[in-house]
Formats: C-alpha cells, structure tokens, sequence
C-alpha cells in the first residue's frame, strides 16, 4: 500500500471514529508516518485533486467524500478483520441476549416459588453470578425468626452475600433432583438454625441452583414437590 492510500486509509478511519475533519499533524501522531507534515499536506492534496477527500471548511482538515468511502470499502479495509472482530461481538453479545433471557426466566419462577410457599425461595442466575431471592418477608412471620430476630438478620446476611453462598451451593454437591439440607447439615453457620431444599437446573445452557429456604419444621415432602413440578417448567 502505498503513502497515499496510507494517509487515504487514515483519514477514513480516524473520521469514522471521531466524526472530525483530520489534518496533517493528527494523521502524523495518531498513525506514526514517518514524514514530515508538509509530505503528508502534499499526499492530501492529491487525494483532494482525486475527489477522494475534501475540505468542509478554509481551516479544518479533511474528510471522505463518497468516492474516498467507495475505494476505501473496494480496496483498503481489512474486510477479514472486520469479519472476526464482527463474529466476535455477535457472538458476546448473544450470549449476553441469552443469558439475559435464561435470567428472566429465572427470576418468574422464583416469583412463582414465593407465592407457592411460606418459605424464602432464591435461585442463581446466569452470567453475572449473582443470587435472587423472594419472601423473605414470609419466614419473618414464623413464630421462630418473631423470637429471635437475630436469626431472620443471619439470614439476610448470608443471601446477600452471593460469593459466599454460591460458593457454598457449589460445595455441596448438587443433583438434578432436590435435596433437602437440615439443620446443621448446611455448612454456613448464619443459617444452621434453618432448612435449605436446593436442585441444579439447566435451561438453554446454562446452569445454577433453585431452591427454598426457611425453618427446620417447612413441609419437607411438599416442597421437594415443588421444587420437581417447577423443575418441569423450566425444561
């Protein structure tokens, strides 16, 4: 590529970039040609007798004209570059859409859980390790966290505290069937005095925990119950 389709090629990007007429002294700095600016103020003028580039105004630089666009697309961009940097942004940001779309998902069946159940339900959700929760509020009407508040505090502590928790959830071993925790058997000692029932789910790839939390006397067998017939609607 020669200097003159070099300095073609540097007006077209940085004007792309930046929506401003370029000079001389710009394409020197931001491109690194080795010449000086009077050879670069020379090769722009070219360009202008071409009707490759023209000036907008007496003191600005110069921008593409039409033509300068249409041999810039025919003959200088890199077309496989764009190709990979194009494939590449599709693909994150699809992956972005999909787990967007798993985590709304996600969140209407932990809504469901709430209204199904007198415990707190949470979930994982995907892409941005993060844990949801609703009803809180329903195992702070249990005679036992009425008592002592300190255990409804603990409580609260340990689920906004989402790398502790996941990583605990991830330590346990989790199965595509619910398993019921009581008691002490849950290793965070913040919710030792409470039951967890938790399953692994998979939808569109992507995976993470569902489950309930609440006092060590919930109904067990209906919510592993639950917990299955939620399962069924997120396959």
């Amino acid at each position: 590529m020669d200097r003159r389709t070099q300095v073609l090629k540097a007006i077209v990007q940085h004007f792309i970039s930046t929506a401003e007429p370029v000079g001389s002294n710009t394409i020197i700095v931001s491109y690194k040609f080795q010449v000086s600016p009077a050879t670069i103020r020379n090769e722009m003028g070219s360009l202008e007798k071409e009707g490759l580039i023209y000036q907008p105004h007496t003191s600005s630089g110069r921008v593409p004209t039409e033509l300068g666009y249409r041999k810039y697309i025919e003959e200088i961009a890199d077309h496989e570059a764009a190709r990979k940097k194009a494939h590449l942004l599709v693909t994150d940001v699809w992956q972005e859409y999909q787990a967007e779309k798993v985590r709304e998902k996600i969140y209407d069946i932990v809504n469901l859980l709430a209204r199904a159940t007198d415990n707190v339900s949470f979930a994982t959700t995907p892409g941005n390790r993060r844990t949801f929760f609703l009803g809180l509020s329903n195992i702070l009407k249990q005679p036992e966290f009425q008592q002592d508040p300190s255990r409804a505090s603990q409580v609260v502590e340990m689920l906004e505290n989402d790398d502790n928790f996941i990583n605990t959830l991830n330590s346990l071993g989790i199965m595509d069937e619910p398993q019921a925790f009581i008691g002490q058997e849950n290793i965070l000692p913040q919710i030792q005095s409470c039951s967890i029932i938790v399953v692994r789910y998979e939808y569109e790839g992507f995976q993470g925990y569902l489950g309930l939390l609440g006092s060590t006397r919930m109904d067990y067998a209906y919510n592993i119950a639950l917990l299955q017939e939620i399962l069924k609607l997120i396959d």
